[in-house]
């Protein structure tokens, strides 16, 4: 009995080992899809920043966090609609996000393997956010309520990533969130009390939001070197 103990023991140990960590920095532009302002699906207007972090496990995926906080903005003087240009509201909101979930590699990823190390990824998982829950008044105004509000979202990322040299990994990203709430533009603001005889929803309450986070990273890779073919 003992000797299974030992044998599991000294295999957790070099499984723990014989890994890869990746920690840097996330930079880029975010934009949001919603009932205010345009609606292309990618077209960064404000900065995003923050740490990503990743738990290499294979030559094929990695368990992968981050902490992102970004600004978005939605103007309907620059929407293709005439009737939300006709409206011209803006709205201006703030992002912070914390996510976790699994990256796939579509190449073999080996990155203590010499020679270059390349290949597209997919990434999702579970994503939290909190952000300014506001409004717009009776005559158009955007409104500051002072409040934020917090909400899940289900990330949808594909990106590319190379290694520069034996420590540094490069990578390029775009990451569309779709959001569990329709407040983000402030259009839909069903939590706060704002007057008995004033509803201030428009749009379609229906459908929730979305944003987007594209950027570039760069991270630092570091553990011992591992088997990979021994763990797989």
């Amino acid at each position: 009995m003992r000797q299974y103990i030992l044998l599991f023991l000294l295999g957790t140990v070099a499984t723990l080992q014989a890994q890869t960590y990746e920690i840097g920095a996330f930079v880029g532009g975010a934009n949001m899809i919603s009932d205010v302002g345009r609606t292309n699906y990618i077209l960064p207007t404000d900065a995003v920043f923050g740490g990503i972090f990743k738990w290499n496990k294979s030559k094929r995926y990695a368990w992968r966090g981050s902490l992102l906080y970004g600004n978005v903005t939605a103007d309907d003087a620059l929407a293709s609609a005439t009737s939300r240009q006709e409206r011209g509201y803006v709205v201006n909101n703030n992002i912070l996000e914390a996510s976790a979930g699994l990256e796939f590699n579509f190449l073999e990823y080996n990155l203590h393997k010499l020679g270059p190390a390349f290949t597209p990824y997919l990434y999702t998982g579970v994503t939290y956010f909190r952000y300014g829950y506001d409004y717009f008044n009776n005559i158009g105004e955007f409104v500051d309520a002072d409040q934020t509000d917090g909400a899940f979202a289900i990330p949808m990322t594909a990106g590319i990533k190379v290694r520069i040299n034996q420590f540094l990994i490069f990578g390029a990203e775009i990451g569309a969130r779709y959001t569990f709430t329709d407040n983000l533009d402030a259009s839909n603001p069903v939590k706060l009390n704002v007057g008995e005889f004033f509803d201030p929803a428009f749009g379609n309450v229906f459908n929730d939001d979305w944003y987007v986070f594209s950027g570039v990273t760069l991270t630092y890779t570091f553990g011992r070197k591992p088997c990979m073919d021994c763990f797989e």
